[in-house]
């Protein structure tokens, strides 16, 4: 019922009330004596308070319902997805991703080779197979994996076979490790696109090969740029692929 209509109930009792042709509702007399039924307009005014508690009871579980909802899927996690990607020493490709948006967690590790749990030591002689490789979690809603392996494909070399710059031997090879058909599909379409674009003058020799297994590094390879900036190698090969980075990525970095 609208708000005038119950206000003009009431009305009409308290009148009623005042010029004495009804009487005053017993209802109202002291504990224990007993209550006598209710004329018409009082049934009339306690149907309508009735209902208008159950309306207002029925919208706040609508609401406590929404709230319910809104905190559930804010504390939903994000959902993420992997790419194994390696290009050159990992020190500088963690480096990198690191400071991506979307990007959860890079973690630099060996992939693409036979001996099982091989060490940095083992790697570094170019007999195991494997490849310097970082593994990175992201989240698709924020950076795809598109996008990701467009920056990947153009903060190294990908012509140069088995060499990033000095780093020479199969351990420093251009490498995607794909995960599913989508990253497979997805990889060979972004080499397609840059090839077409002429983004580099000689031709792609990344391989692209199925994820197997990948062996994550030594503790004290992890985050290496950010501990040891003053390594000769951070200084003099690190920081300046991570300066052209963030100038040329500055839209996808994430806050400080």
């Amino acid at each position: 019922m609208a708000r005038g209509e119950l206000s003009n109930l009431l009305g009409e009792l308290v009148g009623a009330h005042e010029s004495g042709t009804r009487p005053l509702p017993k209802n109202l007399s002291r504990a224990g004596e007993e209550r006598p039924k209710q004329d018409a307009a009082g049934s009339r005014l306690e149907q309508v308070a009735g209902e208008r508690g159950r309306d207002i009871r029925a919208d706040e579980s609508v609401s406590l319902g929404a709230r319910e909802r809104s905190m559930s899927a804010a504390a939903a996690p994000m959902r993420t997805e992997t790419a194994t990607l390696a290009g050159g020493c990992f020190w500088c490709t963690e480096a990198v991703f690191s400071e991506l948006q979307g990007v959860s967690r890079v973690l630099p590790g060996y992939s693409g080779g036979t001996a099982p749990r091989p060490t940095y030591e083992q790697v570094c002689t170019g007999r195991t197979g494997h490849a310097e490789a970082v593994q990175v979690s992201f989240a698709p809603g924020t950076i795809s994996y598109h996008d990701l392996l467009g920056i990947f494909f153009t903060t190294h070399d990908p012509t140069t076979l088995n060499r990033q710059g000095n780093d020479v031997g199969t351990q420093y090879r251009s490498a995607v490790f794909y995960h599913d058909d989508h990253q497979r599909a997805t990889a060979g379409g972004v080499v397609r696109e840059l090839e077409t674009a002429g983004v580099w003058r000689r031709k792609i020799v990344t391989e692209i090969v199925p994820f197997t297994v990948f062996y994550p590094a030594e503790e004290y390879h992890h985050n290496y740029f950010r501990r040891n900036p003053e390594k000769g190698y951070c200084q003099v090969v690190i920081a300046p692929k991570v300066a052209k980075f963030r100038k040329q990525y500055v839209d996808r970095l994430r806050s400080p």
